[in-house]
Protein backbone atom coordinates (compact mmCIF):
# COMPACT_ATOMS: atom_id res chain seq x y z
CA UNK A 1 0.00 0.00 0.00
CA UNK A 2 3.05 2.63 0.87
CA UNK A 3 4.52 1.68 -2.74
CA UNK A 4 1.03 2.81 -4.01
CA UNK A 5 0.36 6.03 -2.11
CA UNK A 6 4.09 6.90 -3.60
CA UNK A 7 3.09 6.58 -6.83
CA UNK A 8 0.03 8.41 -7.11
CA UNK A 9 1.90 11.12 -5.60
CA UNK A 10 4.37 10.82 -8.12
CA UNK A 11 1.86 11.49 -10.65
CA UNK A 12 0.09 14.49 -9.14
CA UNK A 13 3.31 16.52 -9.46
CA UNK A 14 4.03 15.43 -12.82
CA UNK A 15 0.24 16.16 -13.99
CA UNK A 16 1.39 20.13 -12.62
CA UNK A 17 4.14 20.82 -14.67
CA UNK A 18 2.48 21.49 -17.62
CA UNK A 19 1.41 25.11 -16.43
CA UNK A 20 5.10 26.70 -16.80
CA UNK A 21 5.87 26.11 -20.05
CA UNK A 22 2.50 26.89 -21.06
CA UNK A 23 2.40 30.15 -19.32
CA UNK A 24 5.60 31.07 -20.61
CA UNK A 25 4.46 30.34 -23.83
CA UNK A 26 0.99 31.99 -24.10
CA UNK A 27 3.54 34.92 -23.15
CA UNK A 28 5.70 34.54 -25.73
CA UNK A 29 2.71 34.41 -28.74
CA UNK A 30 0.93 37.56 -27.06
CA UNK A 31 4.31 39.42 -27.37
CA UNK A 32 4.59 38.30 -30.83
CA UNK A 33 1.56 38.96 -31.82
CA UNK A 34 1.80 42.82 -30.41
CA UNK A 35 4.87 43.26 -32.40
CA UNK A 36 3.33 41.95 -35.46
CA UNK A 37 0.34 44.46 -34.53
CA UNK A 38 3.38 47.39 -33.91
CA UNK A 39 4.97 46.50 -37.51
CA UNK A 40 1.43 47.19 -39.55
CA UNK A 41 0.45 50.07 -37.77
CA UNK A 42 1.20 53.64 -37.94
CA UNK A 43 -0.17 55.04 -35.35
CA UNK A 44 2.40 55.76 -33.03
CA UNK A 45 0.31 57.29 -30.28
CA UNK A 46 -1.78 54.56 -30.26
CA UNK A 47 0.98 52.05 -30.00
CA UNK A 48 2.64 53.79 -27.04
CA UNK A 49 -0.24 53.02 -25.19
CA UNK A 50 -0.78 49.78 -25.76
CA UNK A 51 2.70 49.21 -25.35
CA UNK A 52 3.03 50.58 -22.09
CA UNK A 53 -0.11 48.93 -20.92
CA UNK A 54 0.98 45.67 -21.72
CA UNK A 55 4.22 46.88 -20.19
CA UNK A 56 2.55 47.23 -17.03
CA UNK A 57 0.16 44.39 -16.96
CA UNK A 58 3.54 41.54 -17.76
CA UNK A 59 7.01 43.57 -16.41
CA UNK A 60 8.10 42.16 -13.20
CA UNK A 61 10.72 44.78 -13.02
CA UNK A 62 12.97 43.90 -15.63
CA UNK A 63 13.52 45.39 -18.76
CA UNK A 64 10.55 44.26 -20.57
CA UNK A 65 10.23 43.34 -24.41
CA UNK A 66 7.06 45.94 -25.31
CA UNK A 67 9.53 49.24 -23.98
CA UNK A 68 10.37 49.23 -27.75
CA UNK A 69 8.05 48.20 -29.57
CA UNK A 70 7.23 49.66 -32.99
CA UNK A 71 9.36 51.03 -35.89
CA UNK A 72 11.34 53.31 -33.51
CA UNK A 73 15.11 54.06 -35.24
CA UNK A 74 18.27 53.31 -33.28
CA UNK A 75 20.31 55.99 -32.40
CA UNK A 76 21.83 55.63 -35.08
CA UNK A 77 19.34 55.79 -37.09
CA UNK A 78 18.28 59.03 -35.91
CA UNK A 79 21.42 60.43 -36.35
CA UNK A 80 21.92 59.96 -39.96
CA UNK A 81 18.14 61.08 -40.10
CA UNK A 82 18.92 64.08 -38.88
CA UNK A 83 21.92 64.63 -41.12
CA UNK A 84 19.89 63.52 -44.15
CA UNK A 85 17.65 66.17 -43.72
CA UNK A 86 19.84 68.57 -42.77
CA UNK A 87 22.21 67.70 -45.81
CA UNK A 88 18.61 68.69 -47.87
CA UNK A 89 18.78 71.82 -46.33
CA UNK A 90 22.25 72.60 -47.18
CA UNK A 91 21.87 70.97 -50.71
CA UNK A 92 18.99 73.57 -51.09
CA UNK A 93 20.51 76.89 -49.84
CA UNK A 94 23.58 75.83 -51.80
CA UNK A 95 21.45 75.72 -54.99
CA UNK A 96 20.04 78.81 -54.28
CA UNK A 97 23.44 80.53 -53.91
CA UNK A 98 24.21 79.17 -57.30
CA UNK A 99 21.26 80.58 -59.04
CA UNK A 100 22.17 84.07 -57.64
CA UNK A 101 25.69 83.92 -58.90
CA UNK A 102 24.48 82.67 -62.40
CA UNK A 103 22.62 85.83 -62.47
CA UNK A 104 24.99 88.05 -61.01
CA UNK A 105 27.32 86.87 -63.56
CA UNK A 106 25.41 86.86 -66.28
CA UNK A 107 24.50 90.64 -65.64
CA UNK A 108 28.58 91.15 -65.60
CA UNK A 109 29.21 89.95 -69.41
CA UNK A 110 26.05 91.99 -70.66
CA UNK A 111 27.04 95.05 -69.05
CA UNK A 112 31.34 94.43 -69.69
CA UNK A 113 31.78 94.41 -66.12
CA UNK A 114 34.26 91.45 -65.88
CA UNK A 115 37.19 94.10 -64.80
CA UNK A 116 35.01 95.61 -62.39
CA UNK A 117 33.26 92.69 -60.71
CA UNK A 118 33.63 88.72 -59.83
CA UNK A 119 31.92 86.15 -57.65
CA UNK A 120 33.00 82.79 -56.16
CA UNK A 121 30.84 80.42 -54.18
CA UNK A 122 33.11 79.79 -50.83
CA UNK A 123 32.86 77.60 -48.13
CA UNK A 124 30.79 80.41 -46.20
CA UNK A 125 28.53 81.19 -48.93
CA UNK A 126 28.46 83.52 -51.73
CA UNK A 127 31.53 85.86 -51.98
CA UNK A 128 31.08 89.15 -54.21
CA UNK A 129 34.39 91.14 -55.44
CA UNK A 130 34.35 94.34 -56.00
CA UNK A 131 37.46 96.45 -57.26
CA UNK A 132 38.38 99.83 -55.79
CA UNK A 133 37.41 102.00 -59.29
CA UNK A 134 34.37 100.48 -59.51
CA UNK A 135 33.66 102.48 -56.14
CA UNK A 136 35.66 104.97 -55.27
CA UNK A 137 38.50 107.29 -56.56
CA UNK A 138 41.84 106.51 -55.02
CA UNK A 139 42.47 107.55 -51.41
CA UNK A 140 38.67 108.27 -50.90
CA UNK A 141 35.39 106.99 -49.84
CA UNK A 142 33.44 108.93 -51.33
CA UNK A 143 31.23 107.24 -54.18
CA UNK A 144 31.84 107.18 -58.00
CA UNK A 145 28.91 107.47 -60.60
CA UNK A 146 29.99 104.22 -61.67
CA UNK A 147 29.22 102.94 -58.14
CA UNK A 148 25.46 103.37 -59.90
CA UNK A 149 25.94 100.56 -62.23
CA UNK A 150 26.55 97.85 -59.81
CA UNK A 151 24.72 99.03 -56.56
CA UNK A 152 21.24 98.72 -58.12
CA UNK A 153 21.65 94.85 -59.55
CA UNK A 154 23.93 93.74 -56.27
CA UNK A 155 21.10 95.42 -54.32
CA UNK A 156 18.15 93.98 -56.27
CA UNK A 157 20.14 90.31 -56.03
CA UNK A 158 20.66 90.77 -52.45
CA UNK A 159 17.02 91.37 -51.37
CA UNK A 160 15.98 87.96 -52.81
CA UNK A 161 17.88 85.92 -50.31
CA UNK A 162 16.98 85.81 -46.42
CA UNK A 163 21.00 85.17 -45.51
CA UNK A 164 23.07 87.57 -43.66
CA UNK A 165 25.67 89.68 -45.50
CA UNK A 166 28.61 91.20 -44.59
CA UNK A 167 30.39 93.94 -46.30
CA UNK A 168 34.16 94.73 -45.93
CA UNK A 169 36.69 97.17 -47.01
CA UNK A 170 39.74 96.12 -48.00
CA UNK A 171 42.90 98.24 -49.12
CA UNK A 172 46.74 97.43 -50.39
CA UNK A 173 49.72 98.05 -48.50
CA UNK A 174 50.58 101.74 -49.61
CA UNK A 175 50.20 103.45 -46.05
CA UNK A 176 47.71 106.65 -45.99
CA UNK A 177 47.95 109.29 -43.51
CA UNK A 178 45.62 112.73 -43.45
CA UNK A 179 43.33 114.63 -41.51
CA UNK A 180 40.15 111.74 -42.71
CA UNK A 181 41.63 108.73 -42.90
CA UNK A 182 44.97 108.42 -40.35
CA UNK A 183 45.86 104.56 -41.62
CA UNK A 184 43.97 102.09 -43.79
CA UNK A 185 42.27 100.51 -41.19
CA UNK A 186 39.85 104.38 -40.99
CA UNK A 187 39.63 104.14 -45.13
CA UNK A 188 38.69 100.55 -45.57
CA UNK A 189 36.19 100.70 -43.02
CA UNK A 190 34.54 104.25 -43.82
CA UNK A 191 34.05 102.61 -47.44
CA UNK A 192 32.34 99.93 -46.34
CA UNK A 193 29.81 101.49 -44.49
CA UNK A 194 29.55 104.22 -46.81
CA UNK A 195 28.48 100.92 -49.60
CA UNK A 196 26.51 99.68 -47.38
CA UNK A 197 24.47 102.68 -46.62
CA UNK A 198 23.97 103.46 -50.19
CA UNK A 199 22.12 99.75 -50.67
CA UNK A 200 19.85 99.94 -48.05
CA UNK A 201 19.09 103.80 -49.26
CA UNK A 202 18.35 102.48 -52.53
CA UNK A 203 16.17 99.27 -51.94
CA UNK A 204 13.88 99.60 -49.36
CA UNK A 205 13.53 95.72 -50.17
CA UNK A 206 16.69 95.18 -47.77
CA UNK A 207 16.62 94.62 -44.02
CA UNK A 208 18.95 96.44 -42.12
CA UNK A 209 18.93 93.60 -39.48
CA UNK A 210 20.64 91.58 -41.82
CA UNK A 211 23.58 93.91 -42.53
CA UNK A 212 27.07 94.71 -40.89
CA UNK A 213 30.09 96.23 -42.70
CA UNK A 214 33.93 95.84 -41.28
CA UNK A 215 37.11 97.39 -42.28
CA UNK A 216 40.04 95.24 -42.42
CA UNK A 217 42.58 97.79 -44.30
CA UNK A 218 45.24 95.51 -46.18
CA UNK A 219 45.46 92.49 -43.64
CA UNK A 220 43.98 90.45 -46.11
CA UNK A 221 45.25 90.33 -49.02
CA UNK A 222 44.09 88.12 -52.21
CA UNK A 223 47.66 88.85 -53.84
CA UNK A 224 51.22 89.90 -52.60
CA UNK A 225 51.18 93.37 -52.65
CA UNK A 226 54.50 93.58 -54.66
CA UNK A 227 53.21 94.86 -58.47
CA UNK A 228 50.96 97.74 -59.01
CA UNK A 229 48.29 95.04 -60.82
CA UNK A 230 48.48 93.01 -57.61
CA UNK A 231 47.65 96.13 -55.24
CA UNK A 232 45.17 96.89 -57.62
CA UNK A 233 43.53 93.74 -56.76
CA UNK A 234 43.85 93.86 -53.38
CA UNK A 235 41.96 97.02 -53.18
CA UNK A 236 38.49 96.10 -52.83
CA UNK A 237 34.99 95.86 -51.47
CA UNK A 238 34.00 92.16 -50.57
CA UNK A 239 29.87 91.72 -49.96
CA UNK A 240 29.65 87.82 -48.16
CA UNK A 241 26.26 86.53 -48.81
CA UNK A 242 26.79 84.17 -45.64
CA UNK A 243 25.13 80.85 -45.54
CA UNK A 244 22.74 79.79 -42.55
CA UNK A 245 24.18 76.34 -42.75
CA UNK A 246 27.79 74.50 -43.09
CA UNK A 247 28.64 71.01 -43.57
CA UNK A 248 30.73 69.33 -40.92
CA UNK A 249 31.16 65.43 -42.49
CA UNK A 250 32.15 64.18 -38.92
CA UNK A 251 28.90 65.69 -37.21
CA UNK A 252 26.99 66.40 -39.33
CA UNK A 253 24.76 69.56 -40.89
CA UNK A 254 24.36 72.33 -38.10
CA UNK A 255 23.34 75.48 -38.13
CA UNK A 256 25.68 78.45 -38.69
CA UNK A 257 23.08 81.54 -38.01
CA UNK A 258 25.31 82.03 -34.60
CA UNK A 259 28.61 82.43 -35.63
CA UNK A 260 30.13 85.49 -35.84
CA UNK A 261 31.23 86.67 -39.45
CA UNK A 262 33.69 89.28 -38.70
CA UNK A 263 35.71 86.21 -36.74
CA UNK A 264 36.00 84.48 -39.90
Amino acid sequence: MAKKKRGKKHEEEASEAWLLPYSDLMTLLLALFIALFAISQTDQTKLQALAQAFTAAFNTGGPSVFDQAGPNMSPQQQINSNESEGNADYIQENESLAELQEQLEAYIKENDLEGELSTQLEEEGLMIRIKERALFPSGSADLVPESQRIGPIVAQLLAAVPERVLISGHTDTDPINNAQFPSNWELSSVRAMTFMKYLLAINSDLNPARFSAIGYGEYRPIAPNDTPENKQRNRRVEILIARTLSFNPNQGVYSNSDTDLVAK
